[in-house]
C-alpha cells in the first residue's frame, strides 16, 4: 500500500505519490475523565483520516494538529489550550502552505467542539483570499455518527457527551488498550435547550471530566461508528473527485 502519511514521506516519495488533495485532523490535549486519554480527540480524528486515505487514492494525510481551543475544559487538569486566535492563525498558515504548493482540495476532520469556530474563521478567510481553494470540513463527527446510525444504536443521550458513550465506544474500537473503562463516570446535563446554545464551562455540567454515560460504551458500537463515518467521508471525497471538486455555480 502506498504511504500517505506526510511525516513518513521523503521528497521523492511525495513526488511519485501524485497527491492532489489533503486531509487534516484537528484534535486537542485535554482531560477526558478518568477513563480516556488526553489525546482522545486527536487520536480519533487522525485514525479516521488514515482509514479514509486507505480507500482514496491521492489523499495526503497531514500530521494532526494536537492542540485545540480547550479553555472551557480548563477546570480539569491537565488541559492544555490554544487561544482561539492562535488556532485560527495556525490553521490559516497550514492552509496557505498547502495552497502555495498546489494542493487546493482540502478536507478538515475536526475532533473537538472548541475547534469548530476557529476552523470556520480560518477556512472562510483563506477561501476569500484564495478563491480556487476547495475546503471541506466535518465539524463534529460525534453528531454525524448519531445521525448516520440507527436511532437505537446508543442507550443514553444518543451517544453524545465529552468522553461519553459514543466517544468511549469509538476509542474502544480504535485503541482499547488506552481505555480504562472501570474508571468511567459521566453525567448527562439536564435542562440544556436543543435549539439555543448556552456557552458553558465544562465543570458547570459535570464533576467527572466526562459527560454522557461512558459506562454504556462497547467496542461494537464504536466499530459501527468508525464504519459509517469512514464510509461517509470516502463517499463525499469520491463524489467531489468525480466532478473535480466543482459545486453549484463554481467556475
Amino acid at each position: 500500500m502506498q504511504e500517505f502519511r506526510m511525516e513518513r514521506l521523503t521528497g521523492r516519495k511525495y513526488r511519485e505519490g501524485k497527491f492532489d488533495k489533503a486531509i487534516l485532523a484537528v484534535g486537542s490535549a485535554e482531560n477526558h475523565g478518568d477513563h480516556l486519554p488526553f489525546g482522545t480527540d486527536t487520536i480519533v480524528s487522525y485514525e479516521l483520516a488514515l482509514k479514509v486515505a486507505e480507500r482514496v487514492p491521492g489523499l495526503l494525510v497531514l500530521p494532526p494538529v494536537t492542540y485545540g481551543m480547550s479553555e472551557h475544559y480548563a477546570h480539569f487538569p491537565l488541559t492544555i489550550s490554544l487561544r482561539s486566535e492562535t488556532l485560527v492563525a495556525v490553521l490559516k498558515d497550514i492552509l496557505r502552505s498547502l495552497l502555495k504548493h498546489g494542493i487546493e482540495k482540502i478536507f478538515i476532520l475536526n475532533g473537538h467542539d472548541g475547534n469548530i469556530a476557529p476552523i470556520e474563521i480560518a477556512a472562510r478567510e483563506v477561501k476569500v483570499e484564495n478563491p480556487r481553494a476547495k475546503i471541506a470540513v466535518l465539524e463534529a463527527w460525534w453528531i454525524t455518527a448519531g445521525k448516520l446510525l440507527p436511532p437505537d444504536t446508543f442507550e443514553v443521550w444518543n451517544g453524545l457527551g465529552h468522553g461519553g458513550e459514543g466517544e468511549t465506544s469509538i476509542m474502544l474500537a480504535l485503541h482499547p488498550e488506552l481505555v480504562e473503562l472501570e474508571h468511567a463516570k459521566g453525567r448527562v446535563p439536564e435542562g440544556l435547550p436543543e435549539e439555543v446554545q448556552i456557552k458553558w464551562l465544562f465543570h458547570e455540567l459535570t464533576p467527572y471530566g466526562a459527560s454522557g454515560d461512558p459506562t454504556k460504551a462497547t467496542p461494537e458500537k464504536g466499530k459501527k461508528m468508525v464504519e459509517v463515518l469512514v464510509e461517509h467521508i470516502v463517499d463525499f471525497i469520491r463524489e467531489m473527485d468525480a466532478r473535480d471538486w466543482k459545486y453549484e455555480l463554481s467556475e
